[in-house]
């Protein structure tokens, strides 16, 4: 980006004296700014090219890389503008295929005879994609290089808005050399939208459904109700009958202690029954066990 008095300067000069000019500039506020400055930068010459080339890859001139970038910038803006069609900030995308233009600049060999245009187009459009992929939507729609094909060419492939037909279908995986059943599961996958897991408090009951209310409540199973009853029902009645077979004091030991609201004392059950509070606790944690045994058997 480049601050508002270099842009002021290119607008009333026909001609940029040197990129560099810009390059030292600070930052502009106004993404049409930007767009106007990489604009007015020269487009370097086929001998100026290939001569920064050779100084960046031979003398690690980095001023040389610089100026390799500048030049190109345009390009960048003129390739991001065709992904503005997936929802994403344009000053994003062009951010990342300056990314991927540095990367190529990085790569560029000279002596290969090709531009750096025609280098960098792929650099360029690879980190596009990537970002595109990474910010579309929360879960990645395409992960692997036939789904990331299909995610970037299906929706230029169809001519309609309505869902492909059995012969689209088969056409579209023809030319894109996929099977047919990955054509339709990223339609589907492309026709889609993020839902929020939980609920929205102010969601109608005409929009999607949220994952949560896909889940089963804890109480759903009927069969898991009754084996529940069943226990507690079958548990009672051990009980009852693990504490018929106690012995009289045992069993009023235990429900003195255990099934009343005020608990009595080892204390008091002792002056009850004439013995220490030590044998009161020994036939309490006895009769206890006896009822747990009858309980887990």
């Amino acid at each position: 980006m480049y601050s508002k008095e270099v842009v002021k300067f290119m607008a009333t000069n026909a001609v940029v004296t040197h990129p560099r000019d810009l390059a030292l500039a600070g930052p502009l506020g106004s993404l049409d700014a930007y767009v106007q400055a990489v604009n007015a930068i020269p487009v370097l010459e086929p001998a100026e090219e290939r001569a920064l080339a050779h100084r960046f890859r031979d003398q690690h001139d980095l001023e040389a890389a610089r100026e390799l970038v500048l030049g190109h910038l345009r390009f960048v803006v003129h390739i991001a503008r065709g992904y503005t069609g997936y929802g994403l900030p344009l000053g994003d995308l062009i951010q990342e295929g300056n990314v991927g233009l540095m990367k190529a600049v990085k790569r560029f060999d000279p002596g290969v005879g090709v531009r750096l245009v025609s280098f960098a187009v792929h650099w360029i459009r690879a980190e596009i994609h990537e970002f595109v992929l990474r910010n579309w939507r929360l879960v990645r729609v395409a992960t692997t290089k036939a789904q990331r094909k299909l995610f970037f060419n299906l929706r230029r492939a169809k001519t309609g808005l309505g869902w492909l037909s059995r012969d689209e279908t088969e056409a579209i995986a023809r030319d894109l050399g996929v099977p047919a059943g990955d054509v339709t599961e990223m339609e589907q996958r492309l026709a889609g939208q993020d839902l929020a897991f939980d609920p929205l408090p102010d969601a109608d009951d005409e929009g999607p459904v949220s994952p949560a209310l896909y889940l089963p409540a804890p109480d759903a199973d009927p069969a898991a109700t009754l084996e529940a009853d069943d226990w507690q029902e079958r548990a009672a009645d051990r009980l009852h009958a693990a504490l018929e077979d106690l012995d009289a004091r045992s069993r009023e030991i235990v429900q003195a202690r255990w099934a009343t609201e005020q608990k009595a004392t080892l204390q008091e059950l002792a002056s009850r029954f004439g013995i220490s509070a030590e044998r009161v606790r020994q036939i309490e944690q006895q009769a206890l066990r006896q009822l747990r045994g009858a309980l887990t058997a």
